[in-house]
């Protein structure tokens, strides 16, 4: 807990993690409001920091010690009202639950934070920059005292003190490359120009050699941190609230502290949260997050349920077994964890070649000593072709970074940019990437002589008031075709498969066909043959009896999202092979296929055969680009050259991507390969850049014509050049946002 930045009137704190836990931020924000002088207060659980708007009159050590005393008196308040019991039956949500106001934190995080980047805000300061700050001073007030002590000869010795000052860190990084790395890198030649410079009583264009550089590296980090704020990992550990049954009443504790052996509740609509056996109620569990298939599972007491499936019907008590890093999905993130190098990605291109320019720059300089003279050796030394490259080259990147935000692309990887252009092969997992969470219907199968409009209003009537993805595609249907829906004199759920309701004087039941067996409801010959078939398609279906008599199914097929055809399309005229992998059967596999014109498909792939294809794929030359998103994709993900994942899948799916589309959808994917091309060449246009205004610099001084004053301002032109190019695709496309909002 440290203060970030204080200016009258305003002071950002970093919290930390604790901001995180359940109703911290809202109480901190609370706590300090009623503090007097304090204005306003905004507490961000994503980014962990504080920021506090006070009168001026208040100083900033009175201002810290409130920010103190309200986080430990918030803390305390926090352990002592842990557990708030709830009657089961007066059960209320809290409205300031972390996971609710998830699009809100991001819009905060996102736009705002850049906002005030972007106005002129006050931009966090930490130690590396605060000692540039003085670094950029030092060489302004060399580049002074050099033309001072040339007016005023006097004043010369304080020259060269500031001249040394202000080179101190490119000498300490040329001493320790040559000495503790023994390599010949761009810092010991920048150390060898500004020792020649210095000796040679070059001081002033050596000076503003500095400051150019010591600027653009300021440069530098105002966009890595305009970068971070704007790609900050909102899909990290966040805290969750589940109710937990203690002695017969339900109580609303944080996932967190739950313990083996401890019963959760957990009905329609909600996300298994632990590995665990249910020991009452049943339910129509989704489980293609694990396994890739799109049919639902029947769960009932003494199944076993499984972290991060989705309950779409039904009402269970399940003794929690493994929680945390005990879960399945935990194991796999774990493995995943071990492997990681996300923090070793942004070791970027630009810093290598300039490093390998730094030989030849140094064998040039001295082959001009005996052909021009010192003062052109030292010119040659000045033109350091690798230099811009090492600026301006993570300036470009963190700005495509910041263009792919702004269009709803986080990109978590900065490798992953560079890696795409060359990916040849895209293999996208079927179930939830294809494919939306929600089913439609595709025919309504009658057995009786009632009509399918019939069967489809008696099945709305019952799901009415449900919210899982199977009732929201029964009343859309329903909706669309102009049903109304009678009022119902009573409903009752029935062990999870299934519902009961009152309607006109009839029994309604509509569910599985395991619902009807438990009902003595008899299923016709022609729908007996038909569940086979259907599921044999990947197709569910929802039984409909009126009374004790089955009156129809209704078959539902898994949608395919609206805009992978047009995807699909686009990632064609770009020549790329296209792959379909699949937990799921050969049939609905092929269908969706077909559907879409692809050719090449996996089908019946467990999770670790995934990742084998995936290999297989690249065994054969390919650079594949992996899409999914559930918990069997993770594993691929990380054997893949550059792997994708969308917003809402899995949390071990999106801590394995490179790369998340932010709009729940497909749609932005051709845009990563087309920011992708873009990159590759504006780091191409500024290498040659950096690579010609070098050697016009190097074969002019061979020529005795360009000397130490005419290279370095020619270096300088390069230099605003080169960080031209850099943020050419912020203009680019902010001009084409404009013409083109949508």
């Amino acid at each position: 807990m440290r203060a970030r930045s204080i200016v009258p009137g305003r002071q950002r704190w970093d919290i930390g993690a604790i901001l995180r836990q359940p109703r911290v931020a809202e109480v901190l924000e609370a706590e300090l409001r009623a503090s007097p002088g304090v204005v306003e207060v905004r507490a961000n659980p994503v980014t962990g920091r504080l920021l506090i708007h006070h009168d001026t009159v208040l100083n900033g050590e009175e201002v810290g010690q409130r920010v103190r005393e309200a986080t430990r008196q918030v803390m305390a308040f926090r352990r002592s009202a842990r557990l708030t019991a709830y009657p089961a039956r007066e059960r209320v949500r809290r409205h300031h639950d972390v996971a609710e106001n998830f699009d809100l934190r991001l819009s905060q995080t996102h736009e705002g934070q850049l906002a005030e980047i972007g106005s002129g805000g006050t931009i966090e300061i930490a130690n590396g920059e605060r000692k540039l700050n003085r670094y950029i001073a030092a060489a302004a007030v060399s580049m002074g005292m050099a033309i001072v002590g040339f007016l005023y000869p006097p004043l010369f010795p304080l020259t060269i003190a500031s001249a040394v000052y202000a080179g101190m860190r490119i000498f300490k990084n040329g001493y320790k490359a040559l000495v503790h790395e023994r390599k010949l890198r761009l810092d010991m030649v920048g150390s060898l120009y500004l020792a020649c410079a210095f000796i040679g009583g070059f001081y002033l264009p050596a000076s503003f050699g500095l400051f150019a550089y010591y600027l653009s590296e300021k440069l530098v980090l105002i966009t890595q941190d305009r970068s971070r704020q704007s790609l900050i990992n909102i899909f990290g550990e966040q805290s969750r609230m589940v109710w937990q049954r203690v002695d017969d009443v339900e109580v609303e504790v944080p996932l967190q502290s739950v313990q083996a052996g401890d019963t959760l509740v957990i009905q329609a609509g909600q996300v298994v949260p632990v590995d665990g056996v249910i020991t009452e109620g049943a339910a129509t569990v989704d489980q293609h997050m694990l396994t890739g298939e799109s049919q639902p599972a029947e769960k009932e007491k003494g199944d076993t349920v499984f972290a991060s499936t989705l309950v779409t019907a039904g009402r269970i008590f399940v003794r929690v077994e493994k929680t945390g890093q005990e879960t399945t999905a935990g194991h796999i993130g774990a493995i995943l964890n071990k492997t990681a190098s996300y923090q070793a990605s942004m070791v970027s291109k630009s810093e290598q070649l300039a490093d390998k320019w730094a030989p030849p720059t140094l064998a040039l300089a001295l082959a001009a000593l005996p052909v021009a003279g010192y003062e052109y050796m030292v010119a040659v030394l000045g033109s350091t072709i690798g230099l811009n490259i090492k600026l301006t080259g993570p300036i470009a990147l963190h700005n495509f970074l910041n263009v792919a935000a702004d269009h709803g692309i986080l990109v978590k990887d900065g490798r992953s940019l560079e890696l795409m252009k060359d990916v040849d092969t895209v293999v996208f997992d079927k179930t939830g990437t294809l494919t939306l969470d929600e089913p439609h219907i595709v025919r309504i199968h009658t057995c009786t002589n009632l009509g399918a409009d019939r069967v489809l209003m008696y099945a709305a009537t019952a799901e009415h008031r449900q919210t899982h993805p199977i009732a929201r595609a029964i009343l859309a249907e329903s909706a669309e075709r102009g049903l109304s829906v009678p009022p119902v004199d009573h409903v009752r759920y029935e062990m999870g498969y299934g519902l009961r309701v009152w309607v006109e004087s009839q029994l309604i039941r509509v569910g599985s066909e395991h619902y009807m067996s438990l009902e003595d409801i008899a299923l016709p010959a022609g729908i007996q043959e038909l569940v086979p078939a259907v599921h044999g398609q990947g197709h569910s279906l929802v039984m409909v009896a009126v009374n004790d008599r089955l009156v129809g199914a209704i078959e539902l097929e898994p949608t395919l999202r609206p805009e992978v055809k047009a995807v699909v399309g686009e990632l064609r005229r770009r020549s790329l092979d296209i792959w379909i992998i699949s937990g799921d059967r050969v049939g609905p596999t092929r269908k969706i296929a077909d559907e879409l014109g692809i050719t090449r498909y996996f089908a019946n792939t467990l999770p670790q055969e995934k990742a084998t294809l995936v290999r297989y794929l690249q065994s054969e030359g390919r650079s594949v680009c992996f899409v999914g998103d559930g918990i069997n994709d993770a594993i691929p993900m990380k054997k893949a050259s550059v792997s994708v994942s969308l917003r809402g899948a899995s949390t071990v799916a999106t801590d394995a991507a490179q790369i998340i589309l932010m709009g729940q959808g497909l749609l932005q994917l051709p845009l990563v390969f087309q920011l992708a091309d873009e990159f590759d060449k504006n780091m191409r246009a500024g290498s040659r850049v950096a690579v010609g205004q070098g050697f016009i610099i190097i074969a002019g001084a061979m020529l005795s014509v360009v000397g130490i004053v005419a290279g370095k301002l020619l270096w300088g032109v390069g230099l605003a050049t080169g960080l031209g190019i850099a943020y050419l695709p912020l203009r680019r496309h902010r001009i084409k946002d404009d013409k083109d909002p949508q």
